[in-house]
C-alpha cells in the first residue's frame, strides 16, 4: 500500500539570531537522510516540505538526488514556539536563547516550551492578547491572531491527507516537516489525548523518520521516530534540538 514518510528537519540553530537555519550537525543529518532513502530505495512519487528554511534545507540533499518536482505546503510548518511561550507562560525565554540578557540552555527552553504547550492545548480555541510579531491568522482588521492548538492540529491533518491523496500502489510520499507536526499527527492517527504530543515532541530526533500507511480504511501509523541511520558508536548524529 502507499506510504508517507514524515521526516523531522535536521538540527536548527538554537541560541543564534536565526533559529530557522540548519546547524552544521543539521546539514550532516540531511545528508544522512538522503543516504538512508537511497539505501531503502522506496518508490518515491512525491516530495513535500513546509515553507520553513530548516525544512527546505533538510530536503535539499534528497531533492538533489531525485528528478521530481517539490511541493511546498505550509500546512507542514511547525507551530511558532516563541509565540506559544510568549502567549502562555510568563517566561522571557525565546529561541535565540536570551532571557534578560542571559543565555539559556536548550534543555531549559524545552522545559518552558512544554509548560506553554500544555496551557496552549488547554486553551483550545481561546486566544489571549499577543504582542510583537507572530505568525498567526490574519483577521479582518489586518491584525494577527495567534494560532490555536485545534487550528494547528487540523491543518496538520489536512496536509497529511493532501500528501497521501492519489498515491499509486506501493509508492511513497516523502514529507520534510517538524516535530510538533509529527507529534500532532501521531495523536490524531492513534486517537490519543492531545497533550500526548508534548511527550512525543520531547523524544523526536532531528532527522528521524515516521511512517504512515494509506489503505482502504484510511491512514495508519506504522512507525515513529526511526533514527538508526543517525546512530554511531559515540551517538553519531542523534540530537533532539
Amino acid at each position: 500500500m502507499p506510504t508517507i514518510l514524515l521526516i523531522r528537519h535536521g538540527q536548527a540553530s538554537y541560541g543564534t539570531d536565526d533559529y530557522d537555519r540548519l546547524s552544521d550537525a543539521g546539514h550532516a543529518q540531511a545528508v544522512a537522510i538522503a543516504g538512508e532513502l537511497e539505501r531503502r530505495r522506496p518508490s518515491i512519487e512525491r516530495v513535500v516540505h513546509g515553507s520553513l528554511r530548516r525544512q527546505r534545507e533538510t530536503a535539499a540533499p534528497t531533492v538533489a538526488a531525485l528528478s521530481l518536482p517539490v511541493t511546498i505546503d505550509p500546512r507542514f510548518d511547525e507551530y511558532d514556539m516563541d509565540e506559544i511561550v510568549a502567549g502562555h507562560t510568563d517566561s522571557g525565554v525565546r529561541t535565540n536563547a536570551a532571557r534578560d540578557g542571559e543565555q539559556v540552555s536548550s534543555r531549559e527552553f524545552q522545559r518552558v516550551l512544554e509548560l506553554g504547550m500544555g496551557a496552549w492545548i488547554d486553551a483550545g480555541e481561546v486566544t489571549g492578547e499577543v504582542t510583537g510579531e507572530v505568525v498567526g491568522e490574519v483577521v479582518g482588521d489586518g491584525s494577527r491572531r495567534a494560532e490555536t492548538w485545534p487550528a494547528f492540529a487540523t491543518r496538520c491533518s489536512a496536509g497529511l491527507s493532501a500528501a497521501a491523496a492519489g498515491l499509486t500502489s506501493g509508492s511513497t510520499a516523502v514529507v520534510f516537516t517538524s516535530a510538533g507536526v509529527i507529534a500532532a499527527l501521531c495523536c490524531s492517527l492513534l486517537n490519543l489525548p492531545p497533550k500526548t504530543a508534548i511527550a512525543l515532541n520531547r523524544v523526536a530526533v532531528n532527522g528521524s523518520l515516521t511512517k504512515v500507511a494509506s489503505g482502504r480504511s484510511g491512514l495508519s501509523l506504522v512507525s515513529f521516530n526511526e533514527h538508526g541511520h543517525l546512530e554511531g558508536g559515540d551517538g553519531g548524529l542523534v540530537t533532539l534540538r
